[in-house]
């Protein structure tokens, strides 16, 4: 799967799973990594990527995780946590 069609599925993927008393999300496109055959896609509140105010960040974020071999989609755990945090750039 291509980079481009994998950020367009988590793009679908956190909009139909944000709910309607969050702020607006956004993903993080600066800050998006492949790791491990995955596309690693972080996100966080619109205000927080306007401005990169930590005041503004959602601190309970895990990233979206996107398999590019298959295209499955889903939030990472803790148990994945060494994934983003030494994602290749």
């Amino acid at each position: 799967m291509e980079h481009d069609e994998a950020l367009q599925l988590a793009a679908t993927f956190l909009a139909a799973s944000q709910r309607d008393d969050e702020p607006p999300l956004a993903i993080d496109t600066e800050r998006v990594r492949e790791n491990n055959g995955l596309l690693i896609v972080p996100y966080n509140s619109v205000q927080y990527r306007a401005s990169r105010d930590v005041r503004e960040q959602l601190l309970d974020c895990w990233p979206i995780l996107v398999g590019l071999e298959r295209g499955d989609v889903r939030f990472g755990t803790l148990e994945e946590r060494h994934l983003w945090r030494n994602a290749s750039n």
